[in-house]
């Protein structure tokens, strides 16, 4: 739910405009690598003007790699509209800057909605949501063979943090963030590691991600202690990268959106090496974000090991609120429902029992707080008993 972004208020009154598109697959310029290390502050900053303007165009404003589609697109036909009041859905979409709102049960949209400018053709940010996009790689690196299991170490493939506090850590225990190694991410703390992560100077050649995250200690065994650390989604992505040998969008690409039959190219920014920045940072539509819930559901069946989803959404550790739960970057949610969740209210959530899948893009007054994730949870739960209804 966290972004890596670097904390600190920087007035970028520009970002509110519409800048020429960086060019695609770009490595970025000296003046663009200190832009990173100081722009991605101001995010959390932005006034609603600026959100509303660069949530939907991330590439304007961020150097980023696209995420090709194939020819081949999955369907999602019209199913019966769902049965609740348009007024009501209008409120909902109003009170929390709603940008766009799917319904799919059964594989059929019974529900969607746009607004704030965004249509069915436009990408929308996701912050966080894009960790269980990275997990899903993961699994699609195991099913190709570059990865053996989850039970492998992660210096295997990440051989730089050797005789860190990443010893001895499986790539299971970095997928639920369960190493034991101590971070903090507080984004309202310029001393947080989220905030001090891309801001050190890193040595020639190495990955700015790994340079930062060996220089950590180990504050409990692993396994031991579930602690939210966007570095780590991170790693994933470096751990990903080393064992395909492929750039990230590429290899998401051709393990995703290729073969499930995504509508549009999706846009994933890059750090200051050219990178992909895997713990956030991809821009994807609002119905292939709906579909990536709907793959979930079905189980990635030619993608990921037959078993991956059945893990991947199922509770790996408790985050200390009775029946919610981590995966392997996936929240769980009572009633055997998962989802991905990003600041600003993102949000993709699966209930497999009813096989529905409600996809959210916002772009919400605050990162995030209670006032508006426990309004979005009761709006959620009146979709799906609009949907069970009829």
């Amino acid at each position: 739910m966290k972004s890596w972004w670097i904390t600190g208020a920087l007035a970028l009154t520009a970002c509110a405009q519409a800048p020429t598109p960086k060019a695609a697959s770009s490595t970025p310029s000296a003046t663009e690598t200190a832009r990173l290390q100081q722009i991605g502050a101001a995010v959390l900053f932005w006034s609603q003007a600026q959100r509303d303007a660069n949530f939907p165009h991330m590439e304007r404003v961020f150097p980023v790699h696209t995420v090709k589609t194939g020819r081949r697109v999955r369907p999602l036909p019209d199913g019966a509209p769902l049965p609740i009041p348009a007024a009501e859905v209008d409120a909902f979409i109003a009170a929390q800057n709603v940008a766009g709102l799917i319904v799919v049960q059964d594989g059929k949209v019974r529900l969607e909605r746009y607004a704030r400018g965004l249509t069915r053709e436009g990408r929308w940010t996701s912050f966080s949501v894009a960790k269980s996009f990275t997990s899903t790689l993961v699994g699609a690196a195991i099913r190709d063979g570059y990865i053996k299991s989850v039970d492998e170490p992660v210096t295997r493939y990440i051989p730089e943090l050797t005789g860190s506090g990443y010893d001895g850590v499986t790539i299971a225990q970095l997928l639920t963030m369960t190493s034991g190694v101590r971070w903090n991410e507080d984004y309202t703390d310029p001393n947080s590691d989220v905030a001090r992560m891309f801001t050190h100077d890193v040595p020639a050649g190495q990955d700015p991600t790994v340079a930062y995250m060996r220089t950590l200690p180990r504050e409990s065994a692993p396994g031991t202690k579930w602690v939210y650390k966007t570095g780590e989604t991170n790693l994933i992505g470096v751990l990903v990268r080393n064992a395909t040998k492929k750039p990230l969008a590429a290899y998401l690409s051709e393990k995703v959106w290729k073969p499930y039959g995504m509508e549009a190219d999706a846009v994933w920014m890059i750090d200051q090496t050219g990178k992909e920045v895997s713990g956030c940072c991809l821009s994807v539509s609002l119905r292939d974000y709906a579909r990536m819930g709907q793959l979930a559901l079905e189980g990635g069946r030619g993608i990921v090991p037959a078993n991956w989803f059945a893990q991947a959404t199922a509770a790996k550790a408790q985050t200390g609120r009775p029946g919610y739960g981590y995966g392997y970057q996936w929240w769980t949610y009572p009633e055997e429902r998962f989802g991905a969740q990003g600041i600003f209210g993102q949000s993709i959530f699966v209930d497999p029992a009813r096989r529905i899948v409600i996809a959210m893009v916002s772009a919400w007054p605050k990162a995030t707080g209670a006032d508006l994730s426990g309004p979005r949870a009761a709006f959620q739960a009146k979709l799906i008993a609009a949907a069970v209804a009829n």
